[in-house]
């Protein structure tokens, strides 16, 4: 039992401090460091922009808690490859759409949306879909469709600097690459403890309590966005 706790309690300590740091994205999640660099952006930068995207997906709690919702059941290393590669389809067309295009969408309600993923991830996993309207929407179409909104609210990030058109394109792709990269590292360390968590019983036994987690979190950061976007 003393085993079975220590694995939960550092699982839900993770998601305990990952909900914490919503309150940086309250202010819409770019620190100080990184807002300097865009504001005075010049030209073409790959490399700044590259480490940029990939700062943002390792510290994206909102991105990180719906992957960790994805990935929770999956087994197969082709599953996970197939979700991953439908969510960075999604996220990456609507990056770069959005801010090419000049799509402007509020931040607060897109990040409120993206809030409603991880609720809905948690409750799918938790079989509610089924249990109240006996009907599973097609996860695969859905993780698609939600990673269309994550990419409109990694582009609203990038819209909030008026980011001069030489070389914008390049520095977008730049910033989608870093959004790769960065998703990969933490893929892999997501991966490597859902894996170590799934050969001990524990794993089965507190897998409702965990994606009921997965599920106050999301309404948590749903709260919070709806009520910044009230208030401002």
């Amino acid at each position: 039992m003393l085993k079975y706790n220590k694995h939960i309690n550092l699982l839900y300590l993770f998601i305990a401090f990952i909900v914490l740091f919503s309150i940086e994205g309250f202010a819409h999640g770019v620190d100080d460091s990184t807002r300097n660099f865009l504001n005075n952006n010049t030209g073409l930068q790959i490399i700044p922009f590259i480490y940029i995207g990939a700062k943002h997906m390792v510290t994206g709690y909102d991105h990180l808690l719906f992957l960790v919702g994805v990935l929770f059941f999956l087994h197969r290393s082709r599953d996970v490859l197939l979700y991953v590669s439908m969510f960075t389809i999604g996220h990456s067309l609507t990056l770069m759409t959005g801010v090419l295009a000049n799509i402007q969408v509020n931040a607060y309600l897109i990040d409120a949306i993206i809030g409603l993923s991880v609720v809905y991830k948690g409750f799918d996993n938790l079989g509610g879909f089924k249990h109240f309207f006996g009907k599973q929407p097609c996860p695969k179409k859905a993780v698609l469709i939600f990673g269309l909104f994550h990419g409109f609210g990694l582009a609203t990030k990038i819209q909030e600097f008026q980011l001069p058109s030489e070389g914008l394109a390049a520095n977008l792709l730049s910033f989608n690459l870093g959004v790769e990269l960065g998703q990969f590292l933490a893929l892999m360390f997501i991966l490597l403890a859902i894996n170590y968590w799934r050969q001990f019983d524990s794993f089965q036994k507190f897998a409702t309590t965990t994606n009921t987690a997965l599920m106050s979190a999301g309404f948590m950061l749903v709260g919070m966005q709806l009520t910044g976007y009230f208030i401002n």
